[in-house]
C-alpha cells in the first residue's frame, strides 16, 4: 500500500468508529462510558490521514530534484520470490473489517456466547447490600438479583417482588434460563450471569428472546455445568416478552 491508500483506509476506519459512536451501536462493543474515548480515537484517526494525504500530495518546492527510488521499487528490486507482491495483496484486506463495521450491525452477544461460558457469579465481599428499589416490583439487574440470592440467601430481599429483564438460553436441562451479558470493558470479556426460572417458566420461545419477569425469591439453586458455579432461581409469578433494551449489557 502506498501512502494515499493508507491514508484512505484510515479514514474508513476513522469514520466507521465515528458513526458507531454518534449511534448507539458502539453500545454492542464497548460499555457506555467510553464513548468520549472512542469519538476522540475516530477524529484523531481522520486528523491522521487528511495529513498523511496533505502531506503526500503537497506540490514539490521548486528546485529540488526528488532523488528518491519510486515507492515499491527497492521491494520489487529485492523481492525475487514474489512475496513483495503477496504482502501488498494481503494488505488490502484491512478494508474488510473496515467495511463491515460501516455496512453491518453485529447482534449484541446472546444466547450462543452464554451458553459456551460459565456463570460469571464468583464470590464477593459484602458485608451489605444496599437497600431494595422502591416500587413494587423492585427492579433488579440479573446480577443484582442473583448475588443476592447466592451470597445473601435472599435476606435482603424478602418477600419482595422483583422484576428482572433478560434473554432466554436452554439450560443443560432443556428449559429456558435467564441470562445476561455483564462487561469489564468491551465485549472480548463479556461473561454470562445466568437465573434459573421456576413456577411459570417461559415455554416454547426461542433463545434469544427477551423477555420482563416478575417474580420472587427462591432458595433453589442449581449448578452451571460448564464451571459447577451456581445458579439462583426466581420463582416466576408473570412474564412478557420485550423488545431488546438499547444496552444490551450489564
Amino acid at each position: 500500500m502506498n501512502r494515499q491508500a493508507q491514508a484512505c483506509v484510515l479514514i474508513l476506519l476513522g469514520g466507521a468508529v465515528l458513526r458507531a459512536s454518534l449511534t448507539d451501536l458502539y453500545l454492542r462493543y464497548v460499555k457506555e462510558g467510553l464513548r468520549p474515548f472512542l469519538i476522540a480515537a475516530s477524529l484523531l484517526l481522520i486528523v491522521t490521514a487528511v495529513m498523511t494525504l496533505w502531506y503526500d500530495l503537497r506540490p514539490a518546492p521548486r528546485g529540488t530534484a526528488d532523488r528518491a527510488a519510486p515507492e515499491g521499487a527497492t521491494l520489487a528490486e529485492d523481492d525475487h520470490d514474489g512475496h513483495g507482491h503477496h504482502g501488498l495483496q494481503v494488505a488490502w484486506l484491512l478494508i474488510l473489517p473496515v467495511l463491515g463495521l460501516l455496512l453491518v450491525a453485529p447482534p449484541a452477544l446472546g444466547s450462543y456466547a452464554a451458553g459456551q461460558a460459565g456463570t460469571a457469579l464468583t464470590s464477593e465481599q459484602v458485608s451489605e447490600y444496599p437497600p431494595m428499589p422502591d416500587g413494587d416490583p423492585a427492579d433488579l439487574t440479573v446480577y443484582d438479583y442473583a448475588a443476592r440470592a447466592v451470597f445473601d440467601k435472599g435476606r435482603s430481599i424478602g418477600d419482595r417482588r422483583v422484576r428482572v429483564t433478560g434473554f432466554t438460553v436452554a439450560g443443560p436441562d432443556g428449559q429456558p434460563l435467564l441470562a445476561r451479558m455483564r462487561l469489564s470493558c468491551c465485549a472480548a470479556d463479556g461473561r454470562p450471569i445466568k437465573i434459573g426460572m421456576s413456577g411459570n417458566v417461559p415455554a416454547q420461545l426461542p433463545d434469544d428472546s427477551w423477555i420482563e419477569v416478575t417474580g420472587r425469591y427462591t432458595d433453589r439453586v442449581g449448578r452451571d455445568p460448564i464451571n459447577d458455579l451456581e445458579i439462583p432461581y426466581l420463582e416466576v409469578e408473570s412474564w412478557r416478552r420485550v423488545a431488546e433494551p438499547r444496552q444490551p449489557y450489564e
